[in-house]
């Protein structure tokens, strides 16, 4: 690769103005020289946006921290998931953090620059990051091949996308996890039959390029669906702190 690409604008064409924020948060396990020089121009990013910043750990002293991500819930997920990722990332020596809030705006440009900091880091010592927002650790193969796409990588490769059963036995719930980078709510498609499981599926990807491209739902507000003559309903809801999503988000009740 080039030692500089140009950067090619990441732009909203659904987006309006508004109070949203958009979180970034990833950890990047491995080992670095002591002064940290980040070759993120090769991937078309002049550094980190304003409003994110790197904090540099000792795995040792972080692991310590009652929130150290390779602990707990998230910690025995990924280790059941990626089990040699995570071996890497338990053994490194160094922990850079990656984590800011941002003010919502009409274009991705500070995730294309996040994602060129977080790609020149696997350059220079990193052997695995760690995205807890979608509850996924990549070792730097994966993730260069995950995001590493020419023109950036999809909107649906930000996301989590997850199928879970409802009460009646032929039910599902879609529902995803990582709108949040995005300054979007997350989408919860309730009640699915069985049968239109991959048609939800699709539709939920339709829904996470919509909300990433800027657009958002009112409550109430009707959506269109192939093979749904009435359609779907719009309602916002949820908060934050819900541990469902780790964000608000925008639910969608299947047809009986």
């Amino acid at each position: 690769m080039s030692e500089a690409t140009t950067p090619v604008s990441w732009p909203r064409p659904y987006w309006q103005p508004g109070e949203e924020e958009a979180v970034l948060q990833f950890y990047v396990f491995g080992k670095f020289e002591p002064e940290l020089l980040i070759p993120s121009p090769r991937y078309g990013s002049p550094g980190l946006p304003a409003g994110v910043e790197i904090q540099r750990f000792q795995n040792a002293v972080l692991r310590q921290w009652e929130g150290y991500p390779l602990n707990g819930a998230l910690g025995g997920l990924v280790r059941e998931d990626t089990p040699e990722a995570y071996e890497q990332a338990r053994i490194a020596p160094e922990v850079l953090v990656v984590r800011g809030v941002l003010k919502d705006g009409a274009s991705l440009d500070y995730l294309r620059d996040t994602l060129g900091v977080l790609a020149g880091m696997l350059d220079v010592g990193g052997t695995s990051i760690l995205d807890p927002q979608i509850l996924t650790l990549f070792d730097a193969t994966h993730w260069r091949r995950h995001y590493l796409v020419k023109d950036g990588a999809p909107p649906r490769h930000h996301v989590l996308i997850l199928r879970s059963g409802e009460e009646a036995a032929d039910r599902s719930w879609i529902h995803t996890r990582g709108m949040r980078k995005f300054g979007r709510p997350d989408i919860s498609l309730r009640n699915v039959p069985d049968r239109d499981v991959d048609r939800a599926g699709v539709l939920c990807e339709r829904l996470v390029e919509l909300l990433s491209l800027g657009a958002h739902f009112s409550a109430g507000q009707p959506l269109e669906v192939d093979g749904l003559p009435d359609g779907l309903v719009a309602q916002p809801g949820g908060s934050l702190d819900d541990p469902e999503f780790n964000n608000t988000h925008v639910g969608f009740r299947w047809p009986e």
